[in-house]
């Protein structure tokens, strides 16, 4: 019952990652990102999203943004309404010399449920689904792999949905998006779906967690 109140809760009380103010500025590139290596991820709102995997060892950015549309609807308003094929994913720069496409598979699957359809907490609609945006035939075979060992081991009590696709563009986000949950943690939605999906993760993947953040 208290979970049931807290997730009606989330709706009726708290901001929640459907319902911000729009701004059209994005994220700029860094230079310094150079040489570093970029893969994409979709596993609900990507504040939250963002936020677990700027933890993790060897990321050095990590930036909200939409995958999976086309550039004229690639903006908050349209896809927070669910009426384009986006999916709020993340873009995270890594340094493959200190983390491996592989721990960063680890990451996604462990930090989210792959097998809720189309919706993340209290978050519903295709634009909150599970997925890889794979960039290379490597990432796609090793994310392939990833989910077929996930299903044999049954890690998990129902199928996994996660879509496993190319790329074709990734849209930065608006900059009132980006580093979200740090730059504004008494928000509601955050308070109370961001930051204790991320306490759940960093319990479970301390061995995968920079210095600053245990």
């Amino acid at each position: 019952m208290l979970r049931y109140f807290i997730f009606i809760s989330s709706f009726l009380v708290i901001s929640a990652c459907a319902s911000s103010q729009e701004n059209n500025a994005s994220k700029s590139e860094n230079d310094s990102f150079n040489g570093l290596e970029r893969a994409y991820f979709a596993s609900g709102c990507f504040w939250c999203v963002e936020e677990i995997f700027e933890s993790v060892i060897g990321v050095a950015e990590v930036i909200s943004g939409y995958a999976g549309g086309a550039a004229s609807t690639a903006n908050y308003s349209k896809v927070s309404a669910g009426v384009t094929r986006h999916a709020e994913a993340v873009e995270v720069i890594y340094d493959a010399d200190k983390i491996t496409y592989e721990q960063l598979l680890d990451v996604f699957f462990g930090s989210h449920d792959p097998t809720t359809l189309n919706q993340q907490g209290p978050d519903k609609g295709a634009q909150y689904r599970s997925a890889i945006f794979y960039t290379t035939e490597t990432e796609q075979k090793l994310a392939s792999m990833f989910i077929e060992n996930l299903t044999n081991q049954k890690k998990f009590n129902g199928s996994i949905t996660t879509e496993v696709s190319a790329l074709d563009n990734f849209y930065p986000a608006e900059d009132y998006h980006q580093d979200y949950v740090q730059r504004n943690p008494n928000n509601g939605y955050v308070r109370n779906v961001s930051l204790p999906r991320f306490q759940r993760f960093k319990l479970q993947y301390k061995h995968l967690l920079k210095e600053s953040t245990h």
